[in-house]
């Protein structure tokens, strides 16, 4: 066999280069990272210890201390003084001096002491009448009674059944109060039938019936007139 020499030997070829770049590359990133870390860890410690060897600075307020409060003084009290009674001192009585003459010291050259004018006195004055009372209204005075009276509507009284058919007659005597209109105000039964029936069908007529006014100086007025009801059967 003939032996190739070396010059004449091929360059390996480029895939195979882009091969091995392939393997070594993520293994020398590896490398590369593990590197940096303990670059970085070692830096960090570092600078931790270089802190933690200085000393810290502490700063300190000082606060004055503020006396205890002291208690108030107590006010004093008033001081009393015993109340002294002065001696009251009376007004000494003077003697009273009568001016009066003795018997004795009465001549006839000493005129008697004039007496004493007193004072008229006062006439009393008489006391003023009382005020006299208000006069009471006079009260008016009752309807007269007249004895004839006309009607407007005479009445008319209704027979009583029973009565008619027992033949009982009778006559009731009325005292009535006519008003100024000529309407029946009050009706009284002055005298009676003996029918109480008879007296109430008179009462009744006397009611409902109109008589005519009264009139007396240009007015009517009220009056009582004296109205006989016959009831007979003939």
């Amino acid at each position: 066999m003939s032996a190739i020499p070396l010059s004449s030997a091929a360059p390996p070829s480029p895939p195979y280069l882009s091969q091995q770049l392939r393997r070594i590359g993520p293994l020398v990133l590896i490398i590369a990272l593990h590197v940096a870390l303990l670059y970085a860890l070692q830096s960090g410690l570092l600078r931790s210890s270089s802190q933690a060897a200085q000393p810290k600075e502490i700063y300190v307020d000082l606060i004055a201390a503020q006396p205890a409060p002291q208690p108030k003084p107590e006010p004093a009290k008033p001081k009393t003084v015993p109340l002294v009674r002065k001696p009251v001192r009376r007004p000494t009585p003077k003697p009273v001096i009568k001016h009066t003459l003795s018997p004795k010291a009465i001549t006839e050259d000493t005129p008697p002491p004039k007496p004493q004018e007193q004072p008229p006195a006062q006439a009393a004055r008489p006391a003023p009448p009382a005020p006299a009372a208000p006069a009471a209204p006079a009260a008016p005075a009752p309807p007269k009674i007249i004895s004839g009276v006309a009607y407007i509507d005479a009445p008319r009284p209704v027979y009583p059944p029973l009565d008619a058919r027992m033949g009982v007659e009778g006559t009731v005597t009325l005292r009535v109060l006519i008003d100024e209109r000529g309407h029946a105000e009050k009706v009284d039964v002055q005298k009676s039938s003996g029918s109480p029936r008879m007296d109430a069908a008179a009462r009744d007529a006397v009611m409902h019936a109109l008589f005519k006014p009264y009139v007396e100086d240009g007015k009517t007025i009220p009056v009582y007139a004296i109205v006989p009801i016959n009831f007979t059967l003939s």
